[in-house]
């Protein structure tokens, strides 16, 4: 049984919210809520192998608040861009020099600068010690490196120690 749901609430989780996002109980919705109650925890499994400790909760809340904030005044400022299409874009691909360790902290710093609208983690450095970022619209290059190291690198060095 362990195989088939290696992790039982979790599945359970996820088809409860299959349900509530369907609003309705009906046998397809259960049918396919229950597929993805069984095979998600299976594609996943390797991801619960990487036990991670949350030094300073309270940054962790903060640094999500934050980060929901940037993703809202993002998806305004894309919007602005999309709008007045006249306004001149400076794309640039940015080589993010890391100073946090581990796979989980920087695998937090890429997702949250993909979560960003107008930019993207685009590759992780062969030595893992530099991030390759692209940006919609980057006038300075540094003062970009210097807003994610402040944000967001240093709220993620206290939160997991690395």
């Amino acid at each position: 049984m362990n195989k088939l749901l290696p992790a039982p609430w979790w599945s359970l989780f996820l088809l409860v919210f299959w349900l509530l996002l369907q609003n309705t109980v009906s046998f397809g919705a259960a049918l396919m809520g229950t597929i993805l109650a069984i095979v998600i925890p299976l594609y996943t499994h390797r991801a619960r192998d990487y036990r991670v400790t949350l030094h300073r909760p309270l940054v962790a809340g903060q640094y999500f608040i934050i980060l929901l904030g940037d993703i809202v005044v993002s998806n305004f400022n894309i919007a602005a861009i999309i709008l007045r299409p006249r306004k001149s874009i400076q794309p640039a691909l940015i080589e993010f020099p890391l100073e946090i360790s581990g796979s989980v902290p920087i695998t937090v710093l890429a997702s949250t600068i993909s979560l960003t609208p107008g930019t993207i983690s685009a590759e992780l450095g062969r030595d893992g010690r530099s991030l390759l970022i692209h940006a919609l619209n980057v006038t300075d290059a540094d003062a970009a490196i210097e807003q994610i190291k402040r944000r967001y690198e240093r709220r993620l060095k206290e939160i997991f120690q690395c």
